[in-house]
């Protein structure tokens, strides 16, 4: 291999990253046009807020299934042909809930298209972003994990003025227009790492010698999952109702879209330290503490009600659960070989799907049963709580010894 060759494959790995971090921006912004097109939707449909949430449900539930097939997948074709076929099907979903006439047939369309779809997307680009790293693993699937933070500060902003010119369904056709035009080229720059490229070059791209089922029934894996399921599910709710939960204190539509703008401005924030605080003391212990801290700060929503107390509350959660997320790639890929990163990764993400699933149906119907959004944030912080102690086992777990990405 030339030196030219070398240089050029060395300092590609960072392209890898800018795509991805495009690539999550645009798909996870489509996904969460739901939460601010919810009220618009409910006021010209008459379809519940529970009804209309159980969508944003679905689309989590079609996550989980497809999360760990569209991994394993990208192990055996490549990340860029999956991702591809996400980008295509995600805007035929989009279009698609936007015809929608009756509810069932948007929870179908938004959810269940929408949903598998953007599975394709997640697990496939942190496994191959993984593979492209030895050293500053953590920062680099943290920067795609910020490009992914982007969403609330370009394209929830984009879907909350489009609404307010158009209706909601030209709004959804226009979003569906544009991850097809930035989406489908982004991923022509995607590549398998050059470990699983060229086996025939020997070395590590094999990894050492554990199954598939060894896997998926190892500690690591188990608690990976667990970790997973509960970090999500403490996050989901609020997330999602974030915009919904200010406009009944009284806050205009746009000034709340900003709150959620802000909280993904911290959630950048939150990423880089993280990843920065991950690379320097480890994953696991920095997971750890990010996740204790997730937990007290949901709980800061129960104060909220003017614009200034969201904008704090919105702020440090945000850091935090935007900072957890990237640093379960960097531990899947600390304690399994390269060449099942999808089928481990897609695994954590199916389990984190479901507790995303969970977020947006409770919110609805406990908003729905008791015009209040308090108990959201209360079981947010019990599940923040257990998703910390199942942490806390990481630190318990020898580290093991894998190969080199490249």
């Amino acid at each position: 291999m030339s030196a030219w060759t070398k240089t050029l494959r060395a300092h590609y790995r960072w392209v890898i990253v800018a795509a991805g971090g495009l690539l999550g921006c645009v798909a996870i912004g489509a996904l969460f046009s739901l939460p601010v097109l919810l009220r618009p939707i409910a006021l010209d449909t008459g379809w519940s807020t529970t009804g209309i949430s159980t969508a944003m449900t679905v689309a989590f539930a079609a996550m989980a299934v497809g999360s760990m097939g569209w991994g394993a997948l990208s192990d055996r074709i490549g990340p860029r042909k999956v991702v591809l076929a996400g980008a295509l099907l995600l805007a035929a979903g989009l279009a698609l809930a936007s015809t929608a006439a009756s509810l069932p047939a948007f929870q179908l369309c938004f959810g269940a298209v929408v949903g598998i779809s953007t599975a394709a997307i997640f697990a496939p680009l942190m496994a191959c972003v993984t593979g492209w790293f030895d050293t500053r693993r953590s920062l680099a699937v943290s920067l795609v994990s910020a490009g992914m933070g982007m969403a609330p500060m370009t394209m929830s902003p984009l879907v909350a003025w489009l609404v307010q010119a158009h209706s909601w369904r030209t709004s959804l056709q226009i979003v569906a227009a544009i991850v097809g035009i930035v989406m489908v080229p982004a991923t022509l720059l995607v590549r398998r790492p050059p470990a699983l490229a060229q086996p025939a070059l020997g070395g590590p791209a094999e990894g050492p010698g554990m199954t598939t089922g060894q896997a998926l029934r190892s500690a690591p894996f188990l608690i990976l999952v667990l970790t997973s399921f509960l970090t999500c599910a403490t996050h989901s709710g609020p997330i999602f109702h974030t915009v919904s939960y200010a406009v009944t204190c009284g806050i205009p539509l746009m000034a709340a879209v900003s709150i959620y703008s802000l909280e993904g401005l911290a959630g950048m924030a939150g990423r880089l330290v993280f990843g920065l605080l991950g690379d320097r003391f480890g994953a696991a212990r920095t997971l750890v503490v990010a996740l204790l801290a997730q937990a007290v700060v949901v709980l800061g929503y129960l104060q909220a009600r003017e614009l200034g107390s969201f904008y704090t509350v919105a702020g440090l959660f945000g850091f935090t659960y935007a900072g957890v997320m990237p640093l379960f790639a960097v531990i899947a890929r600390e304690n399994f070989p390269l060449r099942m990163m999808g089928l481990v990764i897609g695994g954590t993400a199916m389990a984190s799907s479901v507790g995303m699933a969970l977020g947006p149906v409770l919110g609805g119907l406990i908003y729905d049963s008791s015009s209040s959004y308090a108990w959201l944030f209360i079981g947010a912080f019990a599940l923040g709580l257990g998703a910390f102690l199942s942490a806390l086992a990481f630190t318990r777990l020898p580290r093991q010894a894998l190969p080199a990405a490249a």
